[in-house]
């Protein structure tokens, strides 16, 4: 089989406001994958492998390996700097397959990420330092690879907190007004950094945190990892690009289907970030040995979307509505997204994730959780107390888990022991203190280790977190107060979990700002 060379390159062309960018006309022909057809044919061509991978396509590949994987896999396991693949003439198929996933949701242009959406956003914070940008603001409930993106880049930032539900507890997204306020406070500040959809489900107010980050001149970067899909079907809220977000990090293999660990990097078409620091902050980050399979399955993962994407969204939300409309029917389950409607920081909901409130039916999220796995071998994202998160897929076949899950889940609801009801456990949101030293300069600071009460007035070298709702109430470069240790202790009480701390233990500076060990 020969490359795809039937490629037009696209014009990049942005969404006008209003307009739902990844949903345009196509400026290119979306039903092709370079990169794929590429990788197909040069194995189809029958090379003799004298490079690396060691397994040679699989001729000397471990049996167990080759058992689990497949010949075929296996085969198409081909290295970096091949010939009609990632090098030749311009432009290769590679850049062929990021260009056409750059059109397919209105980016000038898009990175493909081999570390998930991780990599993303600690490329943009490394982009960002070598913009020249020194303060940011950033949600206070952001993914830890954004902590970690401040520590790589050295970036100093203010905080924002989101708004938290206030029976389930969970946070959901920034407001507008919330950013205004943040911006104000921090005037040097040239970026802010927020997390839409959360991971419960709740989707931001985009186009409003745009306009405000213009307005005080940063730029509005967005984790969208738990919205890949919205892009690609008008039957979802609109996705961040077509909102006016300057740069999207989309975590394609939760929800369309890539191979896990793969995202995009998408810089939008009107971003002042320059794209020359982000393809530099890129390789700071990114690998030489690129996995060819995770690189062919973002190619045609994006071909599956863009083509298909609105009949895929239609039919996997009729079998949620079904779904939900089955949970309901079970004594004491509710669907969290019908009280989330209307709540600050809910703009709108992302359908594909469906959140089941379990207060009413007498038993801990977390029991269901584990008897869901042990007696029907069912495995969730997530669960707490309160509720039980369950994810779908773009396209997959609702009603075979429908069937499965509900009957699990009412046997359980049958046969449990009720002690009493479970109430949502809500930490206060955290009291942010000014911190002593920025992210960076605390991670790298030789630490020790103490009990919790003895980190009194010491600066912490690590996060710690109360759960529900799970924003850190301390990160690193922030001291330890007593209002902090009395507000982990009280929780503690409740039942609540407190992530980070670990036998009443907690580390800190050795030495410097707060005093010597």
């Amino acid at each position: 089989m020969g490359t795809d060379t039937t490629y037009a390159r696209p014009t990049a062309r942005p969404a006008p406001n209003g307009e739902r960018g990844g949903l345009l006309a196509p400026a290119a022909d979306q039903t092709h994958t370079p990169y794929l057809t590429a990788l197909l044919g040069h194995v189809a061509s029958g090379p003799l492998r004298l490079t690396v991978p060691g397994h040679k396509g699989g001729a000397s590949a471990p049996d167990a390996l080759r058992a689990a994987l497949g010949a075929d896999a296996l085969a198409l396991d081909v290295p970096a700097i091949t010939e009609g693949i990632d090098v030749g003439e311009a432009p290769t198929a590679l850049e062929r397959a990021r260009e056409l996933a750059a059109q397919a949701v209105g980016a000038q242009r898009t990175w493909f990420c081999l570390n998930g959406a991780s990599q993303g956003n600690h490329a943009v914070c490394l982009a960002l330092a070598l913009a020249g940008h020194r303060d940011v603001v950033v949600q206070r409930s952001a993914h830890g690879s954004t902590i970690d993106g401040l520590v790589l880049s050295g970036l100093r930032p203010s905080w924002v907190l989101p708004e938290i539900d206030p029976e389930l507890g969970v946070p959901h997204t920034v407001t507008p007004a919330a950013l205004a306020a943040a911006l104000r406070a921090a005037p040097q500040a040239r970026a802010a950094l927020v997390l839409s959809p959360s991971y419960h489900g709740a989707v931001a107010d985009v186009r409003g945190l745009a306009a405000v980050a213009h307005a005080h001149g940063a730029e509005l970067i967005v984790d969208e990892a738990w919205g890949a899909h919205l892009a690609f079907a008008t039957v979802f809220p609109a996705h961040a690009l077509a909102c006016g977000a300057d740069v999207v990090i989309s975590s394609t293999h939760k929800h369309l289907g890539s191979l896990t660990g793969t995202a995009m990097l998408h810089l939008g078409p009107r971003a002042s970030l320059p794209a020359a620091d982000v393809e530099r902050a890129f390789a700071l980050v990114g690998t030489t040995s690129p996995n060819a399979l995770a690189l062919a399955s973002l190619d045609a993962t994006r071909q599956r979307a863009a083509c298909d994407g609105e009949q895929l969204a239609t039919r996997t939300l009729h079998g949620i509505a079904a779904l939900c409309e089955r949970l309901r029917s079970l004594p004491g389950v509710e669907i969290g997204g019908d009280r989330f409607r209307g709540r600050e920081g809910v703009h709108a909901l992302d359908p594909l994730r469906v959140v089941i409130d379990v207060r009413a039916t007498g038993l801990d999220g977390r029991m269901i959780a584990r008897a869901l796995r042990e007696q029907h071998d069912i495995h969730v994202e997530l669960s707490d107390r309160t509720l039980v998160l369950v994810l779908i897929g773009l396209g997959e076949e609702v009603e075979p888990l429908a069937e499965r899950l509900v009957a699990g889940l009412a046997e359980i609801l049958a046969t449990a022991t009720i002690t009493s009801v479970p109430t949502a456990r809500v930490a206060p949101a955290p009291s942010l203190a000014a911190p002593r030293l920025t992210p960076r300069e605390a991670a790298l600071a030789p630490a020790v280790t103490v009990p919790l009460d003895a980190a009194v007035g010491r600066v912490a070298a690590q996060s710690l977190s109360i759960y529900p709702p799970g924003i850190p109430q301390v990160l690193p470069g922030e001291p330890v107060t007593a209002a902090l240790v009395a507000q982990l202790r009280a929780a503690a009480r409740l039942g609540c979990t407190i992530r980070g701390l670990d036998d009443d233990r907690v580390r800190v500076l050795a030495t410097g700002p707060g005093g010597c060990a």
